[in-house]
């Protein structure tokens, strides 16, 4: 098999808002209105990514705003308390940045993304310079795929691989990302191997069988 999954640089927005670790609280909300994003990286230097401010590191400063917080509240979120103080980027900024390269497989940006519990990632190069974002809604354009193109590419890349010799031709439908293998072939043992790796291509949402084996037993 030699398909290729899709990577971040197919999906990723190259165009980014960015600041530096002096930007202002103000002028940090005022770019991420104009560019409607919900996060933005800072940078130093050439384009370094050092961080990334979000608005989860901005609201402390408004939920905080008229409170005085408890001992308790103190201790348990100084970091929220220290950011509900903070005026600059360096100061209000999450750092590490948590990031993600442009030949990273999309399995692996959202990974990265659930671990960390971030709708954003910069992507970044092998100096750490800012080469773009990839959000969730990105990562999801791949459920966008037409259904044939996803067809096609079981057909070359697990069916002709799997079942070289089957009983009789092995039928591959798409509805709605839902790929449908129907046919009789010699080994039901390959079916589990057949899931996975269908599941494996870009786009798809589910799969079925309909595979009967020499006996004309059914699996699915």
């Amino acid at each position: 098999m030699h398909g290729t999954p899709h990577i971040v640089s197919d999906v990723m927005t190259h165009t980014v808002a960015a600041i530096g670790r002096k930007a202002n609280f103000k002028e940090i909300v005022q770019l991420m209105e104009q560019w409607k994003v919900s996060a933005l990286p800072v940078l130093e230097g050439e384009g370094r990514v050092i961080g990334v401010v979000s608005e989860a590191d901005l609201l402390p400063k408004e939920e905080f705003r008229d409170s005085d917080p408890d001992r308790y509240t103190q201790l348990r979120r100084l970091s929220d308390l220290a950011k509900a103080g903070a005026v600059t980027a360096e100061d209000l900024m999450t750092a590490p940045a948590v990031t993600v390269r442009a030949n990273a497989t999309l399995a692996q940006a959202a990974r990265t993304m659930a671990h960390a519990k971030v709708k954003r990632l910069p992507v970044v190069d092998d100096m750490g310079l800012l080469e773009g974002v990839v959000s969730r809604g990105d990562l999801l354009k791949v459920f966008l795929r037409d259904d044939e193109d996803i067809a096609e590419e079981v057909r070359r890349e697990v069916v002709s691989y799997l079942f070289r010799a089957p009983l009789s031709p092995v039928r591959v439908q798409v509805h709605d990302g839902v790929v449908n293998l129907a046919g009789r072939v010699r080994d039901t043992s390959l079916v589990p191997v057949a899931a996975r790796l269908v599941r494996a291509v870009e786009g798809v949402v589910d799969v079925e069988f309909e595979l009967t084996g020499p006996s004309g037993q059914q699996e699915r």
